[in-house]
């Protein structure tokens, strides 16, 4: 039976799935909308559709390796307890795993792919566990990384997925020397791993608002100039890793650290769950209850 796009309309609003998902099931079904119904609920697709609107900004990162390569990556979800939820946690593990092994350029790419290869995409997958799970859902980002058999990775999840960080260590295979690293950038932030990464033109606004406060404290111009210089290398030492006190032992750098232990450091990569993203404005008892009911 040929399927028409009124079917496909009928559909949409009696599921709230997708126009595409809605076309394929009633072609799978030979055009029958109540089957069509039964098979979308069955995939997870009406069930998460109508909790597409909802807001997910609850959620885990999770750091997957496996010989070279190691994946970090923030999967959304409506509440903290969530997070808890073995089914969540299995659904991070299996996202990880599938990352590393297909390596996709983008979560738009991701979504499409046959999970491990075979049967439903990743999109489909999410979907079933929306459906069990039953909370909005979704693989917001992730960064592959790779190594060398002479270096080491340094995963490191804070409060249980609430900040990931992951770092590349050159020079050494001492997991424990890349992990104290990502611990660090973990707990301070740093925006970039050394100073020659600071672009020109960030440098040179710092320097310029630097100046600007130190005639407006009134200090005279011909040591304006030597007193921005000072200042700057305090900036450096707030946005850059390798030149910030290590916070396991704060009486030396992080650079030196490293190079103690006759390494290098290649990178890192920080998640911080839900930053940047709208919050909702639940109290605690209202989410206790919005558990409850389901």
């Amino acid at each position: 039976m040929a399927v028409t796009a009124k079917m496909v309309k009928e559909l949409r609003e009696k599921t709230g799935a997708g126009m595409m998902d809605c076309k394929k099931a009633l072609q799978e079904t030979d055009g029958d909308i109540e089957q069509a119904i039964d098979l979308l609920r069955e995939k997870g697709i009406s069930k998460a559709a109508k909790k597409a609107d909802r807001i997910a900004a609850e959620g885990s990162a999770h750091i997957e390796v496996k010989g070279n390569s190691a994946v970090l990556l923030e999967v959304n979800c409506e509440t903290d307890f969530v997070t808890k939820n073995n089914q969540f946690k299995n659904l991070l593990a299996e996202l990880g795993k599938h990352l590393i092994e297909q390596k996709p350029e983008s979560v738009e790419a991701a979504l499409e792919q046959k999970l491990h290869g075979e049967g439903e995409n990743l999109q489909e997958y999410i979907n079933s566990n929306i459906a069990k799970i039953g909370e909005k859902l979704s693989l917001r980002r992730f960064t592959i990384a790779e190594k060398t058999d002479n270096d080491a990775f340094g995963a490191y999840l804070h409060m249980g997925g609430s900040i990931g960080v992951l770092t590349v260590v050159e020079g050494t295979t001492d997991e424990a020397v890349a992990k104290d690293v990502a611990m660090h950038v973990a707990a301070v932030n740093p925006r970039y791993v050394s100073r020659d990464e600071v672009s020109e033109e960030e440098v040179e606004k710092e320097r310029e608002l630097l100046k600007t406060q130190a005639l407006n404290e009134g200090k005279p111009e011909h040591i304006v100039e030597k007193m921005v210089e000072g200042r700057l290398g305090k900036f450096f030492e707030e946005i850059c890793l390798l030149e910030q006190s290590f916070v396991k032992d704060p009486d030396q750098k992080v650079k030196k650290y490293v190079e103690d232990k006759g390494a290098s450091l290649k990178g890192f990569i920080r998640y911080q769950v839900g930053e940047g993203m709208e919050k909702r404005e639940d109290n605690f008892a209202e989410e206790v209850m919005s558990q409850v009911k389901k």
